[in-house]
């Protein structure tokens, strides 16, 4: 692997991925233990008339904290938050914090699990702090690679020591940040770090993965970047490294095809709004740079505030009314799905708002509409089996939205670790256009019921439409394939996967004649389709001996077309004999040195 960069005076030198990344420290990471009538625009339908309305706005519930500069004591509040977060890995807590424009002096906000920190304004620099957004890894022996479910937005940071510690894993989105300063994404002592994603970001000085085995940065700017591991992604960066996978392991697109970005709270005066920014192509850059950013607002009262113990018929009501969704922090417990009807929809979470899935119903269905958002949730399976957890789009979706596409932003998926869990396919995605930004699928490594069979769950992500773009694809541990792409002109940017670590023997994933099922499969019948920077890694740590013929698999045709492909055996436990189908060479010891194919076919 690619020697990392000298550490600063003084400091540890950057130690190698750990092999087993999560599982062998598993157990450490146990958790501790006025509304206003609704105001419906050109873009929502009016509530029947038999029913009785629902109020759209309201207060944001008690687990979203507001502070403005005024605020007294803000440190201990954000001391108090993270105490009880810190650790809290499959605790119950949720938490939005969120700050009005304005500066704040002196303030290290250290973020821990479920805790979503942003500002208020419309732009990242309106709120400024004179410290530090910090996540680091103490509460696990500084190894970072189990800090999930956190988020940094729409704040702009002026680091006291002027580099900010952001030392993350999955599901722990950077977005629509300014640092006026450098950016560690490294754990104090440089262990272990498995992340991650930045996305409309301006970091005016270097970034400095140390550790971090791959990340993907979006439309943003960099002063610099310092060094890689196994796997780094760029689309649309201003200053990113140059083109150069496998050695170093950068792979760099001028351009990010299309995005828009997530959509976002912020305060128009004394009034709530939630920003949505428009569509971008062959995107470059932040949103935000050169003043107000393109979009459009609502105001929150076309959304209904939910609270945890609101029931999935309400919120239906809700939506068939014509509003909204404003998901405040907690829990929702749904006995059917959530059912998204109505064209350019918005379901907005706040601080990792869950949705539990009873009895085996699908947690959230879409209609094959144009422009819903989906963003800033956690769907978590429930004991009893669910076909799926989320649907954009039913089977045979076959309009085109091309001009106005559905977006899945920073929704998270989770088989297992809070309590025992099954989803037969956790994400499918049957609507044209759909663009999937930055998602983690994850069946349970570690936590409460995990088991081979006790968190069954086949298929992570299975894409049938057609023109699907995925920027930031993190999607691991499923019993057979990771990703299963059956649309044509499917696109991703970006993808990185851990095959199931708890596979009980080989014939347990054996695939007909093929030793393993693949982790990222295009559907032989598929003619076009492109892919950037794929990481597949095993760690087949209850049969070490178990062969995987390889992590991808795809028609060779001439419209299919991956760029910068690698495998690792983590520690050796599990090898791979190829690449992608009978391409490139086997992963061979225990030295988790990548085996590489830079493009295919």
């Amino acid at each position: 692997m690619p020697t990392p960069p000298t550490p600063p005076t003084g400091a540890t030198a950057p130690r190698a991925p750990k092999p087993s990344r999560r599982r062998v420290l598993a157990t450490m990471a146990a958790a501790l233990p006025a509304a206003s009538l609704p105001v419906l625009s050109s873009r929502a339908s009016a509530a029947p008339a038999a029913a009785a309305a629902l109020p759209g706005g309201g207060d944001l519930g008690p687990n979203v904290l507001v502070f403005d500069p005024a605020t007294p004591n803000i440190q201990g509040k954000l001391d108090e938050i993270f105490k009880k977060q810190e650790s809290a890995q499959f605790g119950n807590g949720r938490y939005a914090l969120l700050f009005k424009p304005g500066t704040y002096n002196g303030l290290n906000a250290q973020i821990g699990f479920y805790t979503a920190i942003a500002g208020l304004g419309l732009s990242p620099d309106d709120t400024t702090f004179n410290g530090d957004v910090t996540v680091d890894a103490g509460w696990f022996n500084g190894n970072a690679t189990q800090n999930f479910w956190r988020s940094a937005e729409n704040l702009a940071l002026r680091p006291v020591n002027g580099t900010n510690r952001w030392a993350v894993a999955q599901a722990a989105p950077f977005r629509r940040m300014h640092v006026k300063g450098g950016l560690n994404l490294a754990p104090d002592g440089y262990g272990w770090a498995s992340g991650g994603y930045i996305a409309d970001s301006r970091i005016d000085g270097t970034v400095s993965p140390y550790s971090q085995q791959q990340w993907y940065t979006r439309d943003s700017s960099v002063g610099g970047w310092n060094n890689a591991v196994w796997n780094m992604v760029f689309s649309g960066v201003e200053g990113a490294p140059a083109q150069s996978f496998p050695n170093p392991p950068y792979t760099t697109l001028d351009t990010t095809p299309v995005s828009r970005e997530k959509p976002f709270l912020y305060l128009d005066g004394a009034d709530y709004k939630v920003f949505l920014p428009e569509k971008r192509t062959n995107a470059r850059g932040t949103t935000w740079g050169n003043g107000t950013p393109r979009g459009e607002s609502l105001p929150l009262g076309q959304f209904y505030v939910a609270k945890p113990g609101v029931d999935a018929a309400t919120l239906n009501a809700a939506l068939s009314q014509g509003l909204n969704l404003l998901l405040t922090p907690g829990i929702y417990h749904v006995d059917r799905a959530i059912e998204v009807q109505r064209a350019n929809t918005v379901v907005l979470g706040l601080g990792y708002a869950t949705i539990v899935p009873d009895d085996g119903v699908t947690a959230l269905k879409v209609a094959d509409v144009d422009g819903v958002r989906l963003a800033g949730f956690l769907i978590d399976a429930g004991p009893v089996n669910s076909a799926t957890l989320l649907e954009v789009g039913p089977e045979g979706s076959s309009a085109s939205h091309a001009a106005n596409p559905t977006t899945v932003q920073d929704v998270f998926l989770r088989i297992g670790g809070a309590g025992p869990g099954k989803a037969t396919t956790s994400m499918v995605i049957n609507s044209n256009h759909t663009i999937v930004d930055h998602t983690w699928v994850w069946r349970a490594d570690h936590g409460d019921g995990v088991g081979w069979e006790t968190n069954r769950a086949d298929y992570g992500v299975r894409v049938n439409g057609d023109d699907v773009l995925a920027t930031g694809l993190f999607v691991e541990h499923f019993n057979k394939y990771d990703v299963e792409w059956r649309g044509e002109r499917g696109r991703t940017v970006f993808f990185q996967n851990e095959k199931a670590y708890d596979a009980p023997n080989q014939a347990a994933v054996q695939n007909g004649n093929i030793k393993g099922y693949a982790a990222y499969k295009i559907a032989e019948g598929v003619t076009t389709h492109e892919g950037w920077g794929l990481g597949s890694y095993c760690f087949y740590n209850v049969d070490p001996t178990i062969r995987q013929d390889h992590g991808f698999e795809a028609p060779n045709k001439p419209g299919v077309n991956l760029h910068d492909l690698l495998v690792v055996s983590l520690g050796g436990k599990g090898q791979y004999e190829h690449v992608i189908n009978g391409i490139g060479d086997p992963t061979t010891g225990t030295s988790t040195v990548p085996s590489t194919v830079v493009s295919y076919p």
